[in-house]
């Protein structure tokens, strides 16, 4: 078991990671695109039509830096697992590889704040000129 966290580590922790800042990516991508296309006059709830999706990246925002911090505990816990087999140059190797998760988790929080941020307001403004048609 202990021997396999470095697997679950670099494919599945960094894998989930991946894959949500990419779907993060394309949720923005796509949002963009209905916001600025939309037309608000056959939208019987305009804020609903231009919010959706964007609640899925905001999770990512919220959570990528805990599932990296879990990499990060994974790794760490299979280091003290071999401590006793490994020199002390592979272990300090270890323990810093071992924060690699860390740093894509914040990596793909910061990503997903900033693309949650520039939705959030590019919908307030849509909302804004909508109401100031009414």
């Amino acid at each position: 078991m202990m021997k396999d966290l470095g697997l679950i580590v670099d494919y599945g922790v960094i894998g989930i990671l991946l894959v949500l800042s990419l779907l993060s990516l394309f949720f923005f991508i796509e949002r963009l695109i209905s916001i600025y296309n939309i037309d608000m006059s056959k939208e019987k709830n305009p804020e609903l039509s231009l919010t959706k999706n964007t609640t899925f990246i905001s999770i990512v925002a919220s959570n990528a830096a805990y599932i990296g911090l879990l990499g990060t505990v994974l790794a760490i816990m299979q280091t003290f697992y071999e401590m006793g087999s490994l020199e002390s140059a592979k272990i300090m190797m270890s323990l810093s590889l071992a924060l690699k998760t860390t740093a894509i988790g914040l990596a793909v929080a910061i990503e997903a704040t900033v693309l949650y941020n520039i939705l959030a307001r590019l919908i307030e403004r849509k909302l804004s000129s909508i109401n100031e048609k009414i």
